[in-house]
This record gives structure tokens, sequence and C-alpha cells, in this order.
């Protein structure tokens, strides 16, 4: 017969092992000491309803990859015009462009008559951020989005959330949390989608009951558009026109927040035009006014509100304009 005290070590075998074995989890777990992962830790489970140990073990085997850090501290945003669009104009991107446009040119069309966005501004979008596929990034999401929520003090909270809502997306999508990769910020996919958004704005567009913005060009397209029409696209409705400007005072002009247009006909009093002068705008039309660099001095464009629906994709006043641009130019060869 076994004495108490081999038989309490006994019985107690399982919680040391399963102990062990969760132990061992953290250890490969690079934020795992980390202050602010237990708080994580906690936040997650409550708007999840997932347990410690299933967190614990999405995060086995994480990474600091603090290289990440240095590319958010130096965005492409931050070149001027002249330098930021010769990333997306290129003409391999157009001709790749071109042969997607008319691999899915129907699927392109029903999501035009569906959610009322153009298809020229979905192609943009899709070239600007993966040329059309060819660059979804080669980060593992999980890794990324932990090196920025614990280690980009000045949005922390933000990827800590987009961390939450991968794993909670990954226990669902039945996908092994660090099979995951996209960008260095972690967006995933063909529209580069931040995980919290696959949920909320994508799309099972091709109807296979699954949406899958990692391979399905088609979920991508219409995930694409039910995004920019959730956030207020205006069918049939401009995005802007190139302009010139005759006064001396730009920054009297240019707006400070897209969010807050002017009626042109108080901008035209300033000095704003269409470069073309077939193009007519009513006084009464909200609009604003954006600058650019040019290689050879400032351009100026007059946008409307679909220009700033974009801007909700990427803030960049230059992002918005290089899926207007790339997608035009796509759209019209």
């Amino acid at each position: 017969m076994l004495n108490t005290h081999v038989y309490n070590k006994i019985k107690r075998l399982p919680l040391l092992l399963a102990t062990l074995s969760i132990t061992s989890f953290c250890q490969a777990n690079d934020f795992y000491t980390h202050p602010s992962y237990n708080s994580f830790k906690q936040k997650t489970m409550q708007n999840y309803n997932l347990t410690a140990e299933q967190i614990d073990w999405a995060m086995n085997g994480s990474k600091n990859l603090p290289n990440i850090i240095n590319i958010m501290n130096r965005p492409g945003e931050s070149k001027p015009w002249y330098e930021y669009k010769t990333n997306f104009m290129a003409e391999g991107t157009i001709q790749r462009g071109i042969r997607f446009k008319n691999q899915y040119a129907d699927t392109l069309n029903r999501a035009e008559q569906q959610f009322g966005v153009p298809q020229a501004i979905i192609l943009g979008i899709l070239g600007v951020e993966t040329g059309f596929g060819a660059n979804k990034g080669n980060f593992v999401t999980r890794d990324a989005l932990a090196s920025l929520g614990f280690g980009y003090e000045r949005r922390a909270q933000y990827f800590q959330d987009e961390l939450s809502a991968l794993i909670a997306w990954s226990y669902k999508d039945g996908v092994p949390t660090n099979s995951v990769v996209g960008s260095y910020a972690g967006a995933i996919g063909y529209p580069q989608f931040m995980p919290s958004n696959i949920p909320k704005l994508g799309v099972d567009y091709d109807g296979n009951g699954h949406i899958d913005l990692r391979n399905s060009a088609v979920d991508a397209i219409g995930s694409i558009a039910n995004y920019l029409a959730q956030y207020g696209w205006q069918r049939n409705q401009p995005i802007g026109f190139a302009a010139r400007y005759n006064g001396n005072t730009p920054d009297a002009i240019i707006a400070k927040d897209l969010e807050q247009p002017t009626p042109y006909g108080a901008l035209k009093n300033q000095g704003i035009s269409p470069i073309n002068p077939l193009v007519k705008i009513d006084d009464l039309d909200m609009v604003n006014v954006i600058q650019l660099q040019e290689s050879y001095g400032p351009i100026y464009y007059i946008t409307y509100p679909n220009f700033q629906v974009i801007t909700t994709y990427n803030k960049s006043r230059m992002y918005a304009t290089a899926v207007w641009q790339l997608g035009t130019e796509i759209a019209n060869r």
C-alpha cells in the first residue's frame, strides 16, 4: 500500500505536468515577462472568451522583432510625392494590374455594381497594398503585432488589440497563429486588412463559406468594396480634380482636416480652380484642397468626400492619391 506522502505526489502529477507545459510555452514567448503581458492576456480573455492557456499556446514561440520599430519610425510617407509615387506607378505594376483586371473582370464589375465603389479604386488599393498579391509580406503577423504592441509605445494599445483579434481569429479559422504572415504592421492578405477588420468587413465573395483574404483574390475584391462602402463611399460621385492655385497663401486653402470640407465657392475666391476648363464644380460642393510636392514644385487637387474615404484605409494623402492614380491608369488601359 502506498504511503500518504507518495500518494499525494502521484495525485499532483497531472497538475505539475500541466504547469511545466505552460511554463515551457512561456519560456518560448519573448513577451511573457513584459509588464503589460498579463493585462493584455486578461483583456483578450474577456473580449474573446478565451482561456489563459489558449492565449499562452497561441503566443508560444513568439519572437521580438526590434527592426519593425525602426521601420515604423521611417515610413514611406516621409518621402515627397515625386519619390513616393515611383513605388507604385511603375510600368511593371501597371501591367500586373491590367492582367489582374482582365482575369477578375466579372468580380470587379459585380463589386462595383453591388457596393458602388469603382473598380479603379479597388484595383488601386490592391496595387498599392500588395502589387496585386505579389508582395503580401513575409513577417509572422503574431510576432509583428506583439513587437509593436509591447515595444512601440505611441500606439501600443492599438497593436495589442490587433494581436488579441489575430489570436481570436486564428482559433475561429482553425489556423496556427504562427502560420499567418503579412506586413511589418500586422496587415494580412491581398488587401492588407488588419486582423480586427477581417470578421467585421471581410466578405466571402467567392461563396465557399469561408473568408480567405490570404488566398482568394475574389474575397479580397468584395472585401475592399465592402470596406469602402461601410466607410461612406458615395456612389457615382467624383474623387477629385487636378487644380491650379493662383494665390500667395497656400496654407490658407490647404485642408487641415479632410473630415471638415469647405464650400468650393469660398475656396474659388481664394484662387483655386480645376486645371481642366471642362470641369465645372458647383460653388456649394463640399470639397478640400490638398497639396503634394512634385520635383518642380507644389501641385494641387480639389478633392471630394470619396477621397477622404480612401484615407480611412491609410490616412496618408499621398497614399490615397497613389491609389486613385494607379487605379485610374489601369482602368483606362
